[in-house]
């Protein structure tokens, strides 16, 4: 069960919060783990938080990026032989969490508890349980009723909600929204009607931004969707028939879509940061390689986009 497995994280990570320069708070009777509201975070709370988003079923780590490509020296890179439920099951932020008093997108396992999502239903994703874990992208600390309403939509008691926190313009955030280039080529893959559960595994691999200036949360969601439209390249597994394949590989990489080639930020300002706007299609990889296991054959499209990453990350 996944919440299981990022709970054990999540309580280690509390045990540990001064180390990753995170600060613990109780709020309605929940367990908040702030990574960047109130406090600096870092890199090993990036990396937690991203791992938390994922069930704790991938691994993520930083390495050295080749800057003249990339336009930064740092990539976060994401691999997981579980990719169904770390990737859509937990980590693709489906759930907008709001109160009258707060408001944010939730991610990580306790998406499966609440299971109101359409891809989750058509999924068979789901769990139970008495405790949830979870992340929302925000900078502010989530609200008495926002641990309320997760709770009463889990089905939990308020002091069994675990949620972790940071805002986009933030290490932490920063990290825990670039590492989901598997996710996005997977969300991808199931609006196509690719059939998600043949993917076996899965690695991803995108360019760190550095962070927007706090407050700036256009520039931070910018940068963040920059590093993964044009500078993000997944890899996967998958085992099916060639021809489902072949149906679809040219369309998975953000290139297909028609606002593809402009800095997310000025796409967003473009459609009056309406993001039910953008063209759905947009939400991608820069480039998508898929191997079949069934056949030795492989599919590759898209490509990086240099001067686009260098216009996000450094102007």
């Amino acid at each position: 069960m996944l919440n299981e497995l990022a709970h054990r994280l999540f309580s280690d990570s509390l045990a540990h919060a001064d180390d990753i320069k995170c600060r613990v708070a109780s709020i309605g009777g929940g367990h908040v783990l702030d990574a960047g509201v109130e406090t600096p975070g870092s890199i090993a709370a990036g990396i937690v938080l991203a791992r938390l988003c994922l069930g704790d079923r991938a691994s993520v780590s930083l390495h050295p990026a080749d800057a003249n490509r990339y336009a930064v020296s740092n990539s976060v890179y994401v691999r997981t032989d579980d990719p169904l439920r770390a990737c859509l099951g937990a980590q693709y932020a489906g759930w907008p969490v709001q109160t009258d008093d707060y408001f944010a997108m939730g991610s990580g396992p306790m998406r499966m508890f609440r299971g109101r999502e359409a891809t989750l239903k058509e999924l068979s994703l789901s769990e139970t349980g008495d405790r949830v874990v979870g992340v929302v992208e925000s900078d502010k600390l989530p609200t008495e009723s926002a641990i309320a309403m997760i709770a009463g939509q889990c089905g939990v008691d308020a002091a069994q909600v675990h949620l972790a926190v940071a805002p986009s313009t933030s290490i932490a955030g920063s990290i825990q929204v670039v590492a989901r280039s598997v996710e996005t080529a997977m969300h991808k893959l199931h609006e196509l009607k690719f059939d998600v559960t043949s993917i076996v595994s899965a690695t991803g691999l995108a360019p760190l931004p550095p962070p927007a200036k706090p407050g700036d949360t256009v520039g931070g969601i910018g940068r963040t969707n920059d590093a993964m439209l044009y500078g993000a390249e997944v890899v996967l597994w998958v085992d099916t028939d060639d021809d489902a394949i072949a149906a679809v590989a040219d369309k998975v990489p953000s290139q297909s879509s028609k606002d593809h080639g402009r800095p997310f930020a000025e796409i967003f300002k473009g459609y009056e940061y309406d993001f039910y706007k953008v063209d759905p299609m947009l939400f991608s990889p820069a480039v998508v390689t898929i191997h079949n296991l069934r056949s030795g054959r492989t599919w590759s499209h898209g490509e990086i986009q240099s001067d686009v990453l260098r216009r996000s990350f450094l102007a």
